[in-house]
Parts: C-alpha cells; sequence; structure tokens
C-alpha cells in the first residue's frame, strides 16, 4: 500500500541508530505516524522537526502496519518557532492537543486549523486567540461543540455574555444574571466582535477558562489524564508577550 499527503510534523521518536518514529497531521489522512530510516542523519536532521510542513509518502504492506515515511520538505519554519517561548511552548501544546484526537482518522478542518497557527505564534494576542479556537474546533471534532451563536434560555442572539457549564451554550445577560456566579464567561472574541485593537490578556483568559473547563470535563477526566503543562507554559508565555507591549 501507498499514498502521498500533506502533512505538518508534531513529532519525533528515536527508534535504533539511524532512524526515527515520525508523527505528523496529513491533509487527508489525520494524524498518523511512520518510520523514517536514516531521520537521525545531517541532512534529515534539521528537515524533521515539529512545525515544519512536509510531503510524506507512507508505505507498507498492509494497512494496520506502521509502516515507512520518504519525506520531502516543503516549508521549513521550526528554526523560527524556536526563537520565542510563544513558539516554542505553542507547538508543544499543540502537538499534545493533536494527539487527543484518533490516529488514521481524517480531519480536514484541524489540518487546516493546524496549517494557520502555525504560522501565527508571534503575537501573543493573535497566538492566544487562534490557541482557544483551536482547542474548540478540538472539542468539536472529539463531539463537544459549544453553541455560543444563541441564548439557551431566551432564543435571543443579543448581549451574550455567558456559557452555560451544563450545556455549553451561550446565555445573555439577562437570562444569566440570577446565576452570574456559576456561568461561564464569554469573551468578546468569540461573540463575533471586531475591535479595532489588540486583545487583552484578560479576554484571552477568559478564552482559556472556557475551553479549558471543557477540555477537562469532557476529554481528560474520562480518560484519567490530567491537562499537559504545556498549556499553561504557554499561556504564561502569552500573558508575558502582552505584558511587555503594555
Amino acid at each position: 500500500m501507498e499514498w502521498t499527503d500533506d502533512a505538518i510534523i508534531l513529532g519525533t521518536r528515536k527508534h535504533g541508530e539511524t532512524s526515527v518514529l515520525l508523527e505528523v497531521m496529513t491533509r487527508g489522512r489525520g494524524r498518523h505516524m511512520g518510520l523514517v530510516r536514516g531521520g537521525r542523519s545531517r541532512r534529515l536532521q534539521p528537515v524533521l522537526q515539529p512545525g515544519n510542513s512536509i510531503s510524506v509518502t507512507w508505505r507498507a504492506r498492509l494497512e494496520s502496519q506502521m509502516g515507512q515515511f520518504t519525506t520531502e520538505l516543503i516549508h521549513s519554519r521550526a528554526a523560527k518557532l524556536m526563537e520565542r517561548p510563544l513558539g516554542t511552548y505553542g507547538m508543544q501544546f499543540i502537538a499534545e492537543l493533536t494527539r487527543l484526537l484518533p490516529e488514521r482518522d481524517p480531519q480536514p478542518y484541524i489540518f487546516q486549523a493546524l496549517s494557520v497557527i502555525v504560522d501565527e505564534f508571534e503575537e501573543g494576542d493573535v497566538a492566544g486567540e487562534l490557541m482557544v479556537r483551536f482547542e474548540l474546533a478540538l472539542l468539536a471534532e472529539l463531539g463537544f461543540r459549544l453553541e455560543l451563536d444563541q441564548c439557551v434560555a431566551t432564543g435571543t442572539y443579543d448581549d451574550l455574555i455567558y456559557v452555560s457549564p451544563k450545556s455549553g451554550r451561550a446565555v445573555c445577560r439577562t437570562a444569566g444574571k440570577p446565576y452570574h456566579d456559576r456561568m461561564l464567561a464569554l469573551p468578546s472574541f468569540l461573540r463575533g466582535e471586531v475591535s479595532s485593537n489588540r486583545l487583552n490578556y484578560a479576554e484571552l483568559a477568559q478564552g482559556f477558562a472556557l475551553s479549558g473547563f471543557f477540555l477537562e470535563r469532557n476529554i481528560y477526566q474520562p480518560a484519567g489524564l490530567t491537562p499537559p503543562d504545556m498549556r499553561q507554559s504557554f499561556i504564561d508565555a502569552v500573558k508575558r508577550d502582552l505584558s511587555l507591549d503594555d
């Protein structure tokens, strides 16, 4: 069996003396593993770095086998990602998130989102917003989509400022006021509000609290997992980046 696809590298593990196990997110075949013979060579080592875009050709006798990859570099961004904590922590964290998806399950929307965010780890507000949106997209792909465009209590589309922790649906100001201490905040950037100013950390913190609550309750806890430390490291990097601009 053989196929070729575009991919973004998530990580590698040493295999034997000279090879590596390569983990990628592909455009059409989801998260996939494969052996790269000679992957630790001087020629391939700079190519097989997290964040780089490559073309992979996978070969195996049976579909159920690990198989082998041959690779060709499309776009190198790993060195740039490692220049700043935003990129270093961001790439490691987004790889951890992507590993929550079933292996070999096509996820074209997640691949497209990943393709965007790996080029946006330079500004804290942009990187933070995209990461929150990526977490929400991941929840949706895993069957836990939040409905944030209409009030669950009144049906209105206006003045949505809360999210019900029970239903994962938006709640308007009037309906949510009596229960405000039990509600999650719906940040402005997820309400479709457009601002000419950069997002501040308080808004992004609301977004991370929102996505983090549902990730922990619906994904991590049922699987007996804890959120990766890299998530907080990335959030701290976002906070530091924004504080430098104040």
